[in-house]
């Protein structure tokens, strides 16, 4: 008498694996991005440190709280220039920190997950913005206090367009940041990010020739819609800076996402 013994059998069907919502972002990813830059010292320095300092150095001449510029004091100009900057600097270093992220083989880590290249820079691109905002907030609250004037319309409109306007340098940031190696980035964008505001007119206004070439540098569109609430700029050079925003924009948060997928695929 021979026994056999069966083995139940299970019908076991692939199913397809199910992809996060909006490519991976989160607001947990988010918070977590959040909490981790703002406890970086070097990021404390550049949001809430150098830039009010800069406006204290360069904008407080007592004859610049009394001389006009548009509808408000040379003082008020130089705070939202140094608010424009301040906001470069933050969001510019936020955006870069992915290159010290790929040092350390969090994009072998990414390789492994669901989330898509658009999600991970928007997440970047947040957080970025967020170290933009404490920046061009402390500018303005020192610039408040010690002088800088401006009609009410101006104060909330060149706060809001220095802080928006920033998105070109978080994105041009995380650009940076794929581009270069992690030990020479920061040491690279911080006299890079001088020399644009400089030839873009962001310190001081432009004529001439200088004029004309500093319309292709993305400090230029910015620096010229910040102003733009002092009254002092035409609708064609407004119309010109929303361009040169827009197509920076794009390039950087494209160029950005191609060398992301770059990055990963080498792993």
């Amino acid at each position: 008498m021979t026994s056999s013994l069966q083995l139940p059998t299970t019908a076991t069907a692939s199913t397809p694996r199910e992809l996060p919502a909006l490519g991976g972002f989160s607001t947990a990813f988010l918070g977590l991005e959040l909490r981790r830059m703002l406890r970086n010292r070097r990021t404390f320095l550049f949001t809430l440190i150098m830039p009010p300092l800069f406006f204290v150095i360069f904008g407080l001449q007592s004859d610049y709280k009394t001389e006009s510029y548009g509808s408000g004091n040379v003082t008020g100009f130089i705070m939202v220039s140094m608010a424009v900057y301040g906001a470069m600097l933050a969001t510019t270093s936020g955006g870069a920190m992915v290159s010290i992220e790929r040092a350390l083989g969090w994009s072998r880590q990414l390789r492994l997950t669901p989330l898509r290249p658009a999600a991970y820079i928007a997440t970047k691109i947040v957080v970025a913005m967020v170290l933009g905002l404490i920046s061009v907030a402390a500018v303005f609250i020192v610039g408040g206090i010690l002088g800088a004037h401006l009609t009410t319309t101006a104060w909330i409109a060149c706060f809001v367009l220095a802080w928006i306007g920033s998105l070109v340098f978080a994105a041009f940031g995380l650009f940076m940041g794929y581009l270069l190696p992690s030990e020479n980035v920061m040491q690279i964008l911080g006299p890079g990010l001088a020399i644009l505001s400089f030839a873009g007119g962001l310190f001081m206004p432009l004529s001439g020739w200088f004029e004309d070439v500093s319309r292709f540098f993305p400090t230029y569109g910015l620096a010229t819609l910040a102003r733009m609430p002092f009254g002092d700029e035409a609708g064609t050079t407004i119309a010109a800076g929303v361009v040169n925003l827009l197509v920076w924009a794009v390039f950087f948060t494209v160029g950005a996402m191609i060398l992301f997928r770059r990055d990963t695929a080498r792993v």
